[in-house]
């Protein structure tokens, strides 16, 4: 580790691999506390490359739990958080209209760590239980085109570095990671980023990993589509800023986004939005990150019908009664 920090110091980058056998001697627990810690602080400071990243995600990946999906083609929708907006559920909310519509989705979350409520908060409230039973969750996949992927269940390797970040007053490189470490790697990729600057990043991993991608931003900040402004998608197609007009949706309120103040509050407005009662911001923004997640599945489609598909989905009542009968199997 000391040569890895020397080297960082002096404006070197690491190899993929280096970095991947510095996750795998992390979790070997062969570094002390301080060291880690270092190695966190200098990388935030410096910034992360592409090959850094991916070294790291490929260790995490080794060392944790992998789940074999009996489907050829399904998506993630995810948000890198930290925007700090604490914003309701709405990759969540999305994954479950997109589910709804009959593609495939493969939810990976966890617990809330700057809002108040994360994914795995959420689906906890609805009496989810988190599991690796892959004759499980392949059922679930059959049957409700969905399953969910909790990440403390997975990714074995962070609960080696928990204790060091949690002493860290700033996000670290392992944040960027959460988003890339889906166990069972999805060859479609919803991902929302806070700045440009991750978007950038991020376009670059998809590229080198070589799957379908759509990655979103609200130019005011959201790590999602916000529709409180104009926002920017980069797909493996195309990159392109829209104004919510494109998607011929009209602009949403910040306050319509809040996420309550509660997990309770929460799980209620996530609750709204699928029986299609929640204010027309909520659905709409929900609608819009479905319409997005679909058309990275079908690519021959245009947004304006992706986002047809993700409507009728929600108002025809598909995406709750779909919903209801995963946690039916889930629980």
């Amino acid at each position: 580790m000391k040569k890895y920090l020397e080297e960082i110091l002096n404006h070197e980058y690491l190899s993929r691999e280096e970095t991947h056998d510095i996750l795998i001697n992390i979790t070997q627990e062969k570094y002390p506390g301080e060291q880690m810690a270092a190695l966190m602080s200098m990388l935030q400071l410096r910034g992360i490359t592409v090959d850094e990243l991916l070294g790291f995600r490929d260790g995490i990946l080794e060392t944790g739990l992998a789940v074999k999906l009996n489907a050829d083609k399904y998506v993630d929708i995810v948000g890198t958080g930290g925007d700090m907006k604490n914003t309701f559920n709405i990759s969540t909310c999305a994954c479950a209209v997109v589910a709804g519509a009959g593609y495939n989705v493969a939810k990976h979350g966890n617990y809330a760590s700057t809002s108040t409520s994360g994914a795995s908060d959420v689906m906890a409230r609805h009496g989810v239980q988190f599991t690796f039973d892959e004759d499980r969750l392949n059922r679930s996949m059959e049957q409700t085109h969905m399953v969910y992927l909790h990440a403390q269940v997975y990714a074995r390797a962070m609960k080696f570095v928990g204790p060091v970040r949690k002493i860290l007053p700033f996000m670290t490189f392992f944040n960027l990671l959460g988003p890339l470490v889906n166990p069972s790697q999805p060859k479609c990729n919803v991902m929302g980023t806070a700045t440009l600057e991750q978007m950038r990043l991020y376009n670059n991993v998809f590229q080198k990993m070589g799957v379908d991608y759509a990655i979103v931003n609200s130019t005011d900040g959201y790590d999602e589509i916000s529709l409180t402004g104009t926002f920017k998608i980069n797909t493996n197609k195309y990159e392109k800023i829209f104004d919510p007009s494109d998607f011929n949706l009209p602009l949403t309120k910040d306050y319509e986004l809040f996420g309550g103040r509660t997990a309770e509050e929460a799980a209620a407005i996530f609750d709204d939005v699928l029986e299609n009662r929640a204010t027309e911001g909520q659905k709409n923004t929900v609608l819009a990150n479905a319409a997005v997640a679909i058309q990275c599945m079908d690519q021959s489609l245009d947004i304006l019908e992706t986002l047809d598909i993700a409507r009728e989905s929600l108002e025809s009542g598909k995406a709750l009664a779909n919903f209801k009968k995963f946690v039916e199997l889930n629980s």
